[in-house]
């Protein structure tokens, strides 16, 4: 995107940027960035989607925090707007966690959301 001025925020935590950067570090693959998305899906309705990506679509929200880019794409933004990007470590597993504030319900995995 142009020059994001006017797009909806979306914040990348610290200790998420940190997972980031080993992901892309223990892969071999410097300039990859992790890209976020939103698909149909899930037992609520939307899902989460977690990839390595070489490169930003054209349309992409790039974020830059800790040194590492997260990748957006214009669709997926909508149902991001306002949510932040964060590394949960515990005992039952670590994950990354979108905080959603469109997301008016979830499912106990953590990645399926519905909106209201």
């Amino acid at each position: 995107m142009p020059d994001g001025a006017d797009l909806p925020r979306f914040r990348v935590t610290p200790s998420a940027a940190a997972q980031v950067a080993e992901i892309v570090r223990r892969e071999g693959r410097p300039e990859s960035g992790l890209r976020v998305s939103v698909s149909a899906g899930g037992c609520s309705g939307f899902q989460y989607g977690f990839a390595l990506d070489d490169k930003a679509g054209e349309d992409d929200l790039v974020v830059e925090a800790g040194g590492v880019r997260v990748f957006v794409d214009a669709v997926s933004l909508d149902l991001l707007a306002g949510s932040e990007l964060d590394w949960n470590d515990s005992l039952i597993g670590a994950h990354f966690v979108v905080r959603n504030p469109q997301a008016v319900s979830g499912c106990g995995c953590g990645v399926s959301f519905a909106l209201g």
